[in-house]
């Protein structure tokens, strides 16, 4: 008897409201997402790793301009892309991340070549780099990250001492991290998360995503996280971890967790954001408290979907 096998993913939350968006951008992101969904689950099905399934929808949503990772990060204060990515297993928590990474068309690759082939478990900036070259990564010119409307975001906002997370606009703008949960047909999870930060962001800033327990998390004994919002509440909150220790410690649902998480913890602390998780049984769960998020979700029990705003 196989086991059951899930996938969920999330291309960031935020201000997202019905009628804000063109039919034209809505299909287009909804696209995305459903491609990142079947390649990541076409893995699950032909009994592939949770790991492989995550890397590979995150990958696609790097590879895609509409989110803020990969391609379409989001320019810095100095005009650059610094991006950061997160990649956890759950069965004996082995865990990679990178960040202030600039020019690797994939983070999340990087990632977890520094969960599998270096004996540590973050790497940054330089460091980050050096390794990347020792693994013969491509470091891709400026130019492929280029996006015009990420650019004029900068350009809006270049020289003042505002930052903007994307979700916090109140325009037809692109939304943040992106990120992949899957629990595998042998009962093992994985979290994978990527993102290109905040615009105009200074002096080598972090957010949530390449923290192992904040942004991204995974144990086979309980779930597996993956968040997208401000970044600095989820740190402070520890959210990745926090839903997982409700569900240890507490015992409470993964449905439990992850709501007390998003509706209430994190939003005492001030915080915005959502995230998705999947537990041991493939049970899955995306709460928010923004106006939407970019979501999508299939099982081996027959549920699918694929959704932007609250509904």
């Amino acid at each position: 008897m196989n086991n059951p096998f899930t996938i969920a993913i999330h291309g960031g939350a935020g201000t997202l409201l019905k009628g804000q968006m063109t039919a034209e951008k809505e299909t287009a992101y909804r696209k995305a997402l459903e491609e990142a969904l079947a390649a990541g689950y076409s893995i699950l099905e032909s009994n592939g790793s949770a790991v492989d399934a995550v890397e590979t929808s995150v990958k696609l949503l790097e590879d895609s301009p509409l989110f803020n990772a990969g391609k379409g990060s989001v320019f810095t204060a100095e005009g650059t892309h610094e991006m950061d990515a997160a990649i956890m297993e759950g069965k004996e928590q082995q865990a990679g991340a990178v960040s202030l990474i600039t020019g690797i068309k994939n983070p999340v690759s990087l990632a977890r070549d520094v969960m599998e082939k270096s004996e540590h478990v973050f790497l940054a900036g330089e460091g980050a780099m050096r390794f990347a070259k020792e693994n013969k990564y491509d470091v891709m010119s400026p130019d492929y990250f280029y996006d015009e409307l990420r650019y004029q975001q900068w350009q809006e906002i270049k020289g003042s001492n505002t930052f903007q997370l994307d979700h916090s606009v109140k325009k037809d703008s692109k939304f943040g991290t992106v990120g992949a949960v899957a629990l595998d047909q042998n009962g093992d999870l994985a979290a994978a998360t990527s993102t290109g930060g905040m615009t105009n962001k200074k002096w080598g800033r972090l957010g949530d995503s390449p923290m192992i327990g904040a942004g991204n998390y995974a144990n086979n004994k309980t779930c597996a996280v993956s968040c997208t919002g401000s970044g600095e509440f989820f740190i402070r909150g520890v959210v990745a971890y926090d839903v997982s220790c409700l569900m240890e410690y507490k015992g409470l649902s993964l449905e439990e967790a992850a709501s007390e998480v998003i509706q209430n913890r994190i939003k005492l602390l001030g915080g915005d954001g959502g995230l998705i998780a999947v537990d041991t049984k493939g049970t899955i769960s995306m709460p928010f408290n923004t106006e939407g998020m970019y979501r999508a979700c299939q099982s081996s029990e027959g549920k699918k979907e694929i959704k932007i705003y609250k509904d």
